[in-house]
This record gives structure tokens, C-alpha cells and sequence, in this order.
């Protein structure tokens, strides 16, 4: 029979909202793990440079995630790899998280495993990721430098990315499928003034076209006068929202019907002693910075649940 390791504590995901959770958490002498099948930092490493996180003029994304991690395991927290498989309640609030590396138990779970980029779902889109389609402008756009690229979206990490792109390749073309963006309005400025950033509206991808080696051709649909057409295109970034990484704790009855965990002001769930923290919840603001104090507070609170449970027993 396996071995489940113990923990006063486990959190599952290691962004900025897990890390500051593991902090908090770890500060109060509880026994902590941090899982997560990815390296620590989350989204933060596709972000080129984050401009509103507090103490920063502007830093890379990776680098604040190198230093949050730092902080996070200073005061004992463990941070270990491994895909979460399930999770079970067991007897006496005990929460039981299996992994492809082995299983897990403690009394306070934390759920922090963010939000992901939807696809397009529209052909040509799984068959060229890594060959011209990327949902990370940091990662792959250097890949692209004196080339024209398509960006898809009109939210403010369309429009960050677009920016970044800007100052990497020939030209950056964004597909809004409205007619206007929904980015902030510096953002928007700042896109305005970037002679190599361009937008066409009312416009979405239809289909990815290339040949074995990379994509060639973007089919495009403008959806107020139905017109179609081809344009060249050899990279393509797709920015079109956010799904919360949820689906292995559909059975626990913490999730809205979209997916996104419910908590109360204390981020607990439904469930007593189970926690979630960052952009896997059900809210308006998803940012680095209200990340963090969802993070803070659920350690907290995770310290003083556990807390009750041994002044019970």
C-alpha cells in the first residue's frame, strides 16, 4: 500500500495566490505542501511585465515569481510536483488529494489552481500549437522577429501581449470580434500609439491553415458584413478569456455552474476546512494583486481551522 504523506495543510497550486497561501500558512507553524504539475509561478511566467503589482515600477513576471516562491518556502512549506487525480473527504474533515506521485492528507485543503486560456475551437488550432499557434507572447514570440503576427482577443491580456509583440516582430494585426476593445484605457493608448500594432474589428478566425511544418493562413469571418477571406499569417496568439482548472473538484459541490470555485469573504467553500484562493474563484478581478490577499487569507484561515480541530481533540 502506497504511503500518504501528512500535512496540517495542502495546497494545491503554486501561483501567486498559492505561494502567499504556503506563507501564511507555514509562518503559523503549520505543516505545508505546496503541489502543483508545473513549475511555481503560474501565469506570472507568460507575462512579460507586470507594471501594477505593489513595490514594483515594472518587473518580468518570471523574475516576481522566482521571488515569491522564495518567500513562500522560508518558513518550511514544501513544494512538490504531481497532477491531482482526486480528492476525497474522509472521516473527521480529513481531505485525501491523489496525485500521479502519491497521495496526500490533511485537515485544510487550499484550492489554487487558477484559470486557464480558452481555445478558439475552430480547426487547424490543436494540430499547430508550438508550430505557429501560442497562447504565450513571452514564450514564443521571439520565435517570430522580423515576421507579422495575428493576435485574438480585446481584453487586456490581448492587448499586453499585442504591446509586447510590437517590440519583438515586423507587425502585430489584433482580431476584435467587436468593434471595440475592453482593455483598460491605458492599454488602449498605449496600443494606439504603436505605429506596428494594428486592429481590424468585427472580425474572428475561423479556421488555422498550414502546411506540415508551420501556419500559412488565417480564414477570417467579419461577422457584421459576412464577408470571408484568407490572409497570410505565421503566428497566431489567442487571447479570448479564461476557464478555471476545476474539473478534478466537480464532485466536492464547490463550483458555480461555470465552473468557478464559490467562497464566502474568508474564502471558505461549502466545504468546512477546504479553501479557495486566487483565480479559480468566482469573481470579478483577477490579477496578481488580488491573488495574493485571497492568498493571505486563505492561509489564515487555514491556520485557524486547523487550529479549532486540535484544541477539539
Amino acid at each position: 500500500m502506497t504511503e500518504v504523506k501528512q500535512y496540517d495543510v495542502i495546497i494545491i497550486g503554486a501561483g501567486p495566490a498559492g505561494m502567499t497561501a504556503a506563507t501564511y500558512a507555514s509562518r503559523a507553524d503549520l505543516k505545508t505542501v505546496m503541489l502543483d504539475q508545473g513549475i511555481y509561478g503560474g501565469q506570472m511566467n507568460n507575462t512579460a511585465e507586470v507594471e501594477n503589482y505593489p513595490g514594483y515600477n515594472s518587473i518580468m513576471g518570471p523574475d516576481l515569481a522566482e521571488k515569491m516562491y522564495a518567500s513562500s518556502t522560508q518558513f518550511g512549506a514544501e513544494y512538490s510536483f504531481g497532477m491531482i487525480t482526486g480528492v476525497e473527504i474522509l472521516a473527521k474533515n480529513e481531505k485525501l488529494v491523489h496525485t500521479d506521485m502519491g497521495d496526500f492528507q490533511a485537515p485544510a485543503l487550499i484550492v489554487a489552481t487558477g484559470s486557464e486560456h480558452i481555445h478558439l475551437g475552430v480547426d487547424g488550432e490543436e494540430e499547430y500549437q508550438g508550430k505557429g499557434v501560442s497562447y504565450c507572447a513571452v514564450c514564443d514570440g521571439a520565435f517570430f522577429k522580423g515576421e507579422s503576427v495575428a493576435v485574438v482577443g480585446g481584453g487586456d491580456s490581448a492587448v499586453e501581449e499585442g504591446l509586447y509583440l510590437a517590440n519583438v516582430v515586423k507587425d502585430v494585426t489584433v482580431y476584435v470580434r467587436d468593434s471595440k476593445l475592453k482593455a483598460q484605457p491605458i492599454l488602449q493608448q498605449r496600443a494606439k500609439k504603436q505605429e506596428n500594432m494594428h486592429f481590424v474589428w468585427n472580425t474572428e478566425v475561423t479556421a488555422i491553415e498550414g502546411d506540415s511544418e508551420a501556419v500559412s493562413q488565417l480564414k477570417l469571418h467579419n461577422n457584421q458584413t459576412g464577408e470571408d477571406r484568407v490572409v497570410d499569417q505565421s503566428g497566431i496568439f489567442i487571447y479570448v478569456g479564461l476557464k478555471p482548472n476545476t474539473q478534478v473538484f466537480e464532485n466536492l459541490g464547490i463550483t458555480d455552474d461555470r465552473g468557478w470555485i464559490k467562497t464566502d469573504d474568508k474564502m471558505a467553500t461549502a466545504v468546512p476546512g477546504i479553501f479557495a484562493a486566487g483565480d479559480v474563484r468566482a469573481k470579478d478581478l483577477r490579477q496578481i494583486t488580488t491573488a495574493v490577499g485571497d492568498g493571505g487569507l486563505a492561509g489564515q484561515e487555514a491556520y485557524q481551522y486547523v487550529a479549532e480541530l486540535k484544541s477539539e481533540a
